[in-house]
């Protein structure tokens, strides 16, 4: 379904990562896929990981606070591929003291750093893209419940994740003339690295499986199957959506 496509995947930690899930979905569909790493720390991990998918997916640095890393990235693949088709966007961030306590005590650095991270990177990412997706192609990002209602603990990131299906919706636009579409898969609470940052959520998982009509969890193969719909031709003519995969639990009203 994805053969002869080159993807980047920008957000990968460990195994538990969604944006890993949608990894391995996309290599298993036929695409030839490049990983980033964000800090010496996460290479070694992100590097074990590339080994499941082929001597050909180099794993290069990025930190997308960084234009020229964000660039570093793109010339390398333009190098090694030629052409780029998919692009995955998972990356997220906020101070931790940020997620405790009340939303109205967020520090304005702390502020600027969620929406820097989490969202302005998506901008960067697409633009630097863009000379490479000369066939058009399919740029994807993460987002979750929590940006469009209240979410205990969620605070400056309910925010970053608003401004990120914003942008969702405006890079849409833009790039809808060249072929490219932009969508955000949001999925429903995953146990991942970045999940266990936000105070409370083993009830939060609970209380999710409780309430939603499926009665259960979303799980990683589910965020990488409709991780290939949103990368291949079956999706030709969305864009600019935000697709919920969350068991049905955005439906609730009570």
């Amino acid at each position: 379904m994805l053969k002869d496509k080159v993807g980047i995947i920008f957000g990968v930690a460990n195994k538990r990562s969604i944006a890993w899930n949608i990894a391995q979905a996309w290599h298993q569909a036929g695409a030839k896929l490049a990983l980033t790493y964000q800090g010496e720390r996460l290479k070694e991990n992100v590097q074990e990981l590339s080994a499941d998918l082929g001597a050909e997916s180099p794993v290069l640095p990025c930190d997308v606070t960084r234009d020229d890393e964000i660039q570093a990235v793109f010339d390398q693949a333009g190098r090694q591929f030629g052409k780029i088709h998919l692009i995955l966007h998972s990356v997220a961030f906020a101070p931790r003291e940020a997620l405790e306590g009340r939303f109205v005590n967020t520090s304005r650095e702390a502020f600027r750093t969620a929406l820097d991270i989490s969202s302005y990177s998506l901008l960067g990412i697409a633009r630097a893209a863009m000379p490479l997706m000369t066939e058009g192609g399919s740029i994807l990002t993460l987002s979750y419940y929590g940006a469009e209602k209240v979410v205990p603990h969620y605070n400056v990131m309910g925010v970053a994740k608003a401004a990120l299906e914003a942008s969702v919706r405006y890079l849409a636009y833009d790039l809808g003339p060249q072929g490219i579409r932009v969508n955000a898969i949001s999925a429903g609470p995953v146990n991942t690295l970045a999940a266990r940052g936000i105070g409370g959520f083993g009830d939060m998982l609970k209380y999710h499986a409780e309430h939603a009509p499926l009665k259960r969890n979303v799980q990683g193969k589910e965020l990488g199957d409709t991780g290939v719909y949103l990368a291949s031709d079956m999706s030709s003519g969305v864009t600019g959506e935000v697709l919920y995969v969350d068991c049905g639990y955005n439906i609730m009203g009570m």
